[in-house]
C-alpha cells in the first residue's frame, strides 16, 4: 500500500518547492521509492521556446528524482497567478477528476508519494463552478494528510495559527508544520516555535534554515508523517 503526504503552506512564496525537494531527497538517501507530484501549477517558466514547470524542475533537480519536470504534474499555467486566474486566463479550467486519475496512476509506481499544492491551503481552483473549487478540496479528494509549510519569522504565530485552525475546520488532518528560514540564534523565532506548538497542538517536526541542502529529520519519524492512501 502506498503511502502519501500532501505539502501545504500558510500561504505562497513560503516554501514548499524547497522543503518538498529536501523531504524527497532524505527518503531516496534513506533508500526510500518515493515520488513526487505537482496537481497544478501556475508560473511556468519559457526556455528556448518551450513551458517549463520550475517548481518540478527544482525538486527533481535537488532530489534526483527520474522523470521528465513535466511528467510530475496535471495542470501547468504560463501566468503567475493565483490557479483559478491562470487557468480561466489560459481557457483550461481545472477539473478534480483529471487530478484524481493522475494521482492514481503515481502512486502506483511508489511506495511513498509527496503532493505538493500551489498556493495557501485554501487557494482557488476554480471559480467558475456553482460551488468553490478549492485546494482543500483536492487535498480531501487525494484522501492526504497534511504538513504545513510556514515561514519563522514576525507574523507566523497569526499566519500558522490560522492556517491550522482552517484545515481542522474543514475536516483536514494536519500531522505536522515546519518552519522554514529558521535561526536558531533569534529569541524571537524561538519562541515563534514554541508558540506555534503550543496553540496549535501541533508538533513542529523540522526547522529549515537559510540556504540549507539537507532537513535534519530522522528515518522514522519522516515515514511516520505518510500515511496509507
Amino acid at each position: 500500500m502506498t503511502k502519501g503526504i500532501f505539502i501545504s503552506a500558510t500561504n505562497t512564496d513560503v516554501g514548499k518547492t524547497f522543503v518538498s525537494a529536501l523531504i524527497v531527497k532524505k527518503l531516496k538517501e534513506y533508500g526510500i521509492n518515493c515520488g513526487y507530484y505537482k496537481p497544478v501549477l501556475s508560473g511556468a517558466e519559457e526556455v528556448d521556446g518551450a513551458l517549463i514547470p520550475g517548481d518540478c524542475a527544482y525538486v527533481k533537480k535537488i532530489s534526483g528524482i527520474e522523470g521528465e519536470p513535466k511528467d510530475f504534474l496535471t495542470y501547468m499555467f504560463r501566468p503567475a497567478l493565483s490557479p483559478h486566474l491562470a487557468s480561466q486566463i489560459e481557457n483550461t479550467p481545472i477539473n478534480i477528476h483529471n487530478i484524481k486519475d493522475d494521482f492514481k496512476i503515481k502512486k502506483s509506481k511508489y511506495d511513498y508519494l509527496l503532493v505538493e499544492g500551489a498556493g495557501g491551503i485554501c487557494c482557488p481552483m476554480n471559480l467558475a463552478l456553482p460551488e468553490p473549487f478549492l485546494l482543500e478540496h483536492i487535498i480531501k479528494a487525494l484522501g492526504l494528510s497534511v504538513v504545513i509549510i510556514a515561514p519563522s519569522s514576525l507574523g507566523s504565530i497569526n499566519s500558522t495559527v490560522l492556517t491550522v485552525e482552517y484545515a481542522k475546520n474543514h475536516d483536514i488532518n494536519v500531522v505536522g508544520i515546519i518552519l522554514n528560514h529558521y535561526d536558531s540564534s533569534d529569541l524571537m523565532q524561538l519562541d515563534n516555535k514554541l508558540q506555534i506548538e503550543r496553540l496549535t497542538g501541533i508538533p513542529v517536526i523540522a526547522t529549515i534554515c537559510d540556504n540549507c541542502n539537507n532537513i535534519e529529520i530522522d528515518k522514522n519519524s519522516l515515514l511516520s508523517i505518510f500515511k496509507e492512501i
